[in-house]
């Protein structure tokens, strides 16, 4: 049976334990549950501050641990099931279950129940916060600060349109491996305007080109895909994308993205589809 080696928790000496009997390894062990409690940390193939990121775990996000060495967890995030190398300074036991989501584009923890106190973070959106107090205006994060409670939003509340989701994002940076506020990718950035909208979203582009139906008329929403790429409908001519052309979250004429892409030998789109 082929394993998709980015969603699989194996390695030569080294496996899940859920995945003894379906894969080979030395070893099987039992995933130890964490959570992030940074507002991002990296996701890296191997384990060195210097290997690609290929995603990250935005705050309170869980990430099962495997294996700890070298200052590394090897081990898999649990809310799109990439594997790989994250920091054990960014992670800790999960103990408090999370009650909300940031629901701003991005904001601030403070360290007391007060604008003016020292300031935390920021927390990008769909980052998870598991409430524990109240006063006022704010309420109290485990692992955090206290946040502005119109920031969030109970878990189970979710947006309604991922175009308008994505469009919050414009501007921001483009960022390899990146689904966070201050820097993401193309398919971070479909993933997140997904999630807003309680919709699960693989991380890569190949995968969430097997998402959904095939169209022939474009409408807002829709995806469109070239080889190592995905952009997002705005309307029936304009797509929002994260791309290392503009190296920002941009709005432009498909008709435009088509052309450059082509003169830069991608090619055609691959598929436009309706998630």
């Amino acid at each position: 049976m082929s394993q998709d080696a980015r969603l699989t928790a194996a390695r030569g000496d080294l496996a899940s334990q859920a995945l003894e009997g379906l894969v080979r390894a030395q070893t099987y062990a039992p995933a130890r549950r964490t959570t992030a409690i940074i507002p991002a940390a990296a996701l890296r193939k191997a384990p060195d501050g210097d290997a690609e990121q290929v995603d990250q775990v935005l705050f309170g996000e869980a990430f099962d641990v495997f294996e700890e060495a070298s200052g590394y967890a090897w081990g898999q995030a649990a809310r799109d099931g990439y594997v790989g190398f994250v920091e054990l300074a960014a992670l800790a036991l999960a103990e408090a279950v999370p009650t909300h989501t940031v629901s701003a584009i991005r904001t601030y923890a403070f360290a007391q129940p007060s604008i003016k106190s020292r300031a935390l973070g920021p927390y990008s959106i769909n980052a998870l916060v598991a409430v524990e107090d109240r006063e006022g205006r704010f309420v109290k994060a485990a692992g955090s600060g206290w946040f502005v409670e119109a920031h969030l939003a109970p878990i189970g509340m979710f947006e309604a349109d991922p175009v308008a989701v994505a469009e919050r994002f414009l501007g921001a940076p483009y960022l390899w491996g990146g689904r966070e506020s201050l820097g993401l990718d193309c398919s971070g950035l479909v993933q997140q305007a997904l999630l807003a909208c309680g919709r699960a979203c693989p991380r890569d582009t190949d995968q969430q080109e097997r998402m959904g139906r095939p169209v022939e008329t474009l409408a807002r929403g829709d995806l469109v895909f070239w080889k190592g790429h995905v952009a997002m409908m705005l309307d029936e001519a304009r797509i929002i994308h994260a791309n290392a052309h503009h190296m920002a979250t941009a709005i432009e004429p498909l008709a435009e993205a088509r052309a450059r892409y082509l003169a830069a030998g991608v090619g055609e789109p691959t598929a436009y589809r309706r998630p």
